[in-house]
């Protein structure tokens, strides 16, 4: 299989770029040092080449009903236009093909989902919309720049439309829009992966680069993806293949807020598993682990609760800005947030405490 490379891949090369191969996509994995662009996406501005991720716009009559259907979360909650919603798509076994984010339009709806599942989610859709008054339209023209930190969106204003800069700085959390006509293809949300406050901009492709250039120009630092996993894993956010999958319930990988259940005559895509497996007790559940002495948690390390059982880490690495240990735990149920459980780091169970997630949010530790 042939690697892709977005519009942007001249730019990160430009940058001295470390690429790697990342869902089937050449992207920047650190520009020189991730711990400096960690720390400036904390304490000022860095973006992200995302255009890997895969947009989609959803419309037809029936294009509510279809995405009530599909989605674990309720599309109804979308009552005003702009707002968006964070959902998983389940299997009807009810595990994770994937998580997404659906923002409500003027035209219908806008869907963005991960690089590595798109082809899959696309697939899966498809075929679930065919008993739909539904069209999906793949916007692989566009690209995706990410902007994150405590600077990011005043320093975005200093590049964009002037016509556009009070409606983006009046954008709530959560909230995206389309700036100029539809068709010019610009959507700018003020959503984000990292804790930080700031925007995910939506553009055509012909224009990323020159615009990237721009936001260079206003001192924003290009931020590779190893970066991005610190930061969202110290926000704790899931990623998609390590903390949650399609063998995953959502029940289990800390994503049952974004379980509608009512109302109860919604009938979606893994209902009736989800129902049977919260009536017959979730056997596991997602927290937070803290080491903060020597060593670093990692994916796969089997973590011991003691009279409980055993779990797994799903992500661990060293936090850059509380500068010891976090990770994301699937443990048994009845582990307590406030336990001290057990981890084999290099053959010595090492105590670890498990704390509610997040771990740092705009920039500060927020945990216990």
């Amino acid at each position: 299989m042939t690697t892709k490379t977005t519009p942007l891949y001249e730019s990160h090369l430009a940058a001295n770029a470390k690429m790697v191969d990342f869902a089937g996509w050449l992207m920047p994995i650190h520009y020189g040092s991730q711990l400096k662009e960690h720390e400036i996406v904390r304490t000022d501005a860095g973006m992200f080449d995302v255009s890997h991720m895969c947009v989609l716009d959803i419309v037809g009559s029936e294009a509510k009903a279809f995405l009530r259907f599909l989605l674990a979360n309720d599309v109804e909650k979308l009552s005003t236009e702009g707002k968006a919603l964070y959902s998983g798509m389940l299997t009807p076994e009810g595990t994770v093909i994937d998580d997404l984010i659906v923002y409500l339009t003027h035209y219908g709806y806008r869907m963005v989902v991960n690089a590595g599942t798109a082809d899959k989610d696309i697939a899966w859709m498809l075929k679930q919309a065919a008993n739909f008054d539904v069209q999906l339209h793949v916007r692989r023209e566009l690209a995706m720049i990410a902007i994150q930190g405590p600077n990011a969106i005043a320093k975005v204003c200093k590049v964009i439309h002037e016509d556009w800069e009070d409606a983006v700085n009046a954008l709530n959390v959560f909230q995206g829009f389309p700036f100029g006509p539809v068709e010019d293809g610009w959507f700018i949300a003020r959503t984000g992966y990292t804790g930080e406050d700031g925007l995910e901009i939506m553009l055509p492709s012909d224009e990323a680069a020159a615009f990237w250039q721009a936001l260079l120009s206003v001192g924003i630092a290009p931020i590779g993806l190893g970066a991005r996993d610190t930061l969202r894993l110290e926000a704790g956010m899931n990623l998609y293949g390590h903390d949650m999958d399609e063998t995953i319930s959502p029940l289990a990988a800390g994503m049952g807020w974004t379980i509608a259940w009512q109302p109860a005559e919604r009938d979606f895509i893994g209902r009736a598993a989800l129902e049977a497996e919260r009536a017959a007790g979730v056997a596991l559940k997602q927290v937070g682990l803290v080491l903060e002495g020597r060593g670093v948690l990692r994916e796969g390390q089997i973590v011991a609760v003691a009279g409980v059982g055993q779990g797994v880490i799903t992500s661990g690495t060293f936090s850059p800005t509380l500068k010891h240990s976090v990770a994301i735990a699937r443990v048994p149920a009845a582990t307590k947030d406030t336990d001290t459980v057990q981890v084999d780091l290099r053959g010595t169970l090492t105590d670890v405490r498990v704390v509610k997630m997040p771990f740092v949010r705009n920039g500060k530790k927020v945990f216990a």
